[in-house]
């Protein structure tokens, strides 16, 4: 007798018998794949959600990265998935986290060989596609083994590039001919992508001068309908923002740009280049994110005036140099963008500097701004003359999230004065403000 042949159908009586089909699909949803397949055997109805397209729309399958037993079917288990349900998807997230040997690299890459064959094959709606922090650069990644897997991906690209709308290889870690060879996939054929989002952040790996690079720069004149670009610092160039205007320039709304310590970063952009991509483009808006980037001399240069700045984030991950300053920046630069910047973002150690002053006076310069986080060295009262200005309308926060650091490894004081602030500003923090403070001992 063969499976279907076993199936009941639900007593009259039941009331899961009259359920309706989209409450019984919301059900389904919340399921497991082991409890889905199981309760396809209740009876003909239920067996026939199982293979509902709503219920495989979205996927997000994990490897893990280090041997176990409990692990081991992860493999089989996402070959099972895409086989069986692979003509379903439209949004697929895959993930690798930190591989500890080349074996588990190896297993990996054979896996994802079959599973984007599988899915290249029976797939024809699949239109956002992420594969993130794989580290290529990483030892554990022989020649051989990483070859294969962009083989693998190029290959399914060319086949989905027309039908993907959004693509995240944030981390690959590639060197300029492998990435321009995986972007160029997605053109195949047509010479054009018309992929609306691009993330390519730390796509390629550390210290490549990825903006002198003629291939890439070609390669990205293929994008014909951005909407989103993510990348690194690294990327940008006169000629590259000259084929974002000409290419993109009605469809370009945001641009990300991660500066990064340890990637070159001393290319001279024109300001003019920024200026013609922001009169050609309706309101665009570009996000920096600067990682042990601190210095004024070095953010100057990259900062200029006609950029259409949202945010700027800076982090110095504890870096800490008694010649280094923070005020030109906060006093100098960073006004330079009071009429358009709403998010600030900072993380630094200014323990041979106070800057209660110059940040509560960028605060009330920036009249836009609606999100402000700070870790750093910092006076308990400042968090009382922000909430001070906000009650008297003098800034327009919504997000205040402040990490005071302290000396002392007890901050008892510390937080007995932020509960009294607290109490005092609570009508105005519960109906205004995402609102979190908190003391830490910086030892």
């Amino acid at each position: 007798m063969d499976e279907e042949s076993q199936l009941i159908e639900p007593q009259d009586q039941s009331c899961w018998a009259t359920l309706p089909d989209v409450c019984l699909r919301r059900v389904f949803w919340w399921l497991g794949d082991r409890d889905r397949s199981r309760a396809a055997l209740v009876c003909r109805k239920w067996n026939q959600m199982m293979y509902s397209a709503d219920l495989w729309r979205y996927r997000t399958i994990t490897f893990s990265g280090r041997p176990s037993r409990v692990h081991a079917s992860e493999f089989e288990s996402a070959l099972w998935y895409v086989k069986k349900f692979g003509r379903y998807l439209e949004h697929l997230e895959i993930k690798f986290m930190n591989p500890y040997n080349a074996l588990l690299t190896k297993k990996f890459q054979v896996t994802m060989r079959g599973l984007l064959s599988c899915l290249g094959k029976s797939n024809s709606r699949l239109k956002s596609l992420s594969i993130q922090h794989l580290e290529l650069d990483r030892l554990v990644w022989r020649h051989s083994i990483k070859s294969s897997f962009i083989k693998s991906l190029t290959f399914f690209l060319k086949k989905m590039g027309k039908h993907l709308d959004y693509l995240n290889l944030k981390g690959a870690r590639v060197t300029v001919e492998q990435g321009c060879h995986v972007l160029n996939s997605l053109s195949y054929l047509r010479n054009e992508s018309m992929a609306s989002e691009l993330n390519i952040e730390d796509f390629f790996s550390h210290h490549l001068a990825v903006y002198s690079s003629s291939e890439f720069n070609k390669t990205m004149s293929t994008f014909r309908n951005l909407v989103s670009l993510t990348l690194n610092y690294n990327c940008i160039s006169d000629e590259l923002l000259e084929d974002l205007c000409e290419n993109n320039s009605s469809t370009l709304r945001t641009i990300n740009i991660k500066c990064h310590v340890h990637d070159p970063h001393g290319q001279v952009i024109w300001g003019m280049s920024w200026a013609k991509l922001a009169r050609h483009t309706t309101n665009l808006k570009v996000n920096f994110f600067f990682e042990r980037v601190m210095k004024y001399e070095r953010l100057v240069r990259i900062l200029l005036q006609e950029i259409p700045i949202r945010s700027i984030s800076l982090r110095s991950c504890y870096f800490s140099d008694p010649d280094w300053s923070m005020r030109p920046t906060l006093l100098d630069l960073l006004p330079t963008f009071r009429h358009t910047l709403q998010k600030l973002t900072f993380e630094f150690n200014n323990n041979h500097e106070s800057l209660d002053e110059e940040l509560h006076l960028l605060i009330l310069s920036c009249r836009k701004l609606f999100y402000f986080k700070i870790w750093a060295f910092l006076d308990v009262n400042f968090v009382e003359r922000i909430l001070k200005s906000q009650e008297e309308g003098q800034c327009a926060l919504r997000t205040l999230k402040v990490r005071i650091y302290t000396n002392r490894y007890e901050t008892n004081e510390e937080d007995r004065t932020l509960r009294e602030i607290y109490r005092r500003f609570r009508k105005l923090i519960n109906s205004e403000l995402n609102y979190f403070v908190i003391a830490y001992p910086m030892m």
